[in-house]
């Protein structure tokens, strides 16, 4: 089928994980997730706590909140800058442009506060709205063929993002199950690295004021097809609360 126009499934996707019309009246979600792995380690950075964070559903704007210090905020906006607020509620620190500055050869060693901002935050922002944001305009699929050591009864849909869409890559692969719930993405995490081809297990579905949201999942090197491995976990989220903030 042509990739330039959502296939049928997309809606039924759509539906499984809460409806169109349900996405249509929320400005956000508010999520309280835990994140820790090998990627932490490795960039020198903490892992997260139960940090409370905003996502918001009609563009790439994400916030968290007391993080990365008590009484402290971080804003995302989308590409174009990434803030972070002290307890007075003044800019302590800003980054315009922040995806150019991974170039620096300093990231392959560690990652700074506002690296650390940009990556998590987009990265999180698609997590929590993805298949939704599919919705929007510029994105562009295809339905790929069956694959071995996928079940039959899986769709895979290959995504190239929309060009305003601050994503892990371009191109990535979604796996839905027989249920038509979101079960695994593979993608490249570029700006780690074009060697940081990643596989997304996503596991644990829990219903929220009508969403369907995986509460557990896993990041683990990801091989060719659908081989990928067990370890070492590059990334771990949990997702420990999921609220929808409804439009007045």
């Amino acid at each position: 089928m042509s990739g330039n126009s959502r296939p049928e499934i997309l809606n039924e996707i759509i539906e499984a994980h809460g409806g169109v019309r349900l996405w249509n009246s929320i400005e956000a979600v508010e999520a309280v997730i835990s994140a820790s792995g090998f990627l932490f380690t490795a960039k020198r950075r903490p892992p997260q706590n139960r940090v409370r964070v905003r996502a918001y559903a009609d563009e790439p704007r994400f916030e968290s909140f007391d993080f990365p210090s008590p009484g402290y905020r971080t804003e995302f906006l989308g590409g174009r800058e990434v803030r972070i607020f002290d307890s007075d509620g003044n800019v302590s620190e800003s980054r315009t442009n922040p995806r150019a500055a991974f170039g620096d050869i300093r990231r392959l060693f560690y990652w700074d506060e506002l690296d650390f901002v940009y990556f998590g935050s987009y990265a999180e922002w698609n997590y929590l709205l993805t298949p939704f944001i599919f919705l929007l305009d510029g994105f562009r699929f295809k339905v790929r063929e069956r694959m071995n050591g996928i079940p039959d009864t899986w769709t895979i849909l290959e995504v190239t993002f929309a060009d305003n869409i601050p994503t892990h890559c371009k191109s990535q692969i979604f796996y839905f199950d027989e249920d038509r719930l979101l079960r695994r993405l593979d993608y490249t995490a570029e700006v780690v690295g074009g060697w940081a081809h990643a596989t997304h297990v996503c596991e644990d579905y829990k219903e929220f004021n009508g969403f369907k949201v995986p509460v557990r999942r896993r990041v683990t090197p990801h091989l060719y097809g659908a081989r990928y491995l067990l370890w070492p976990t590059l990334v771990s989220i949990d997702l420990h609360e999921f609220r929808p903030i409804f439009k007045t």
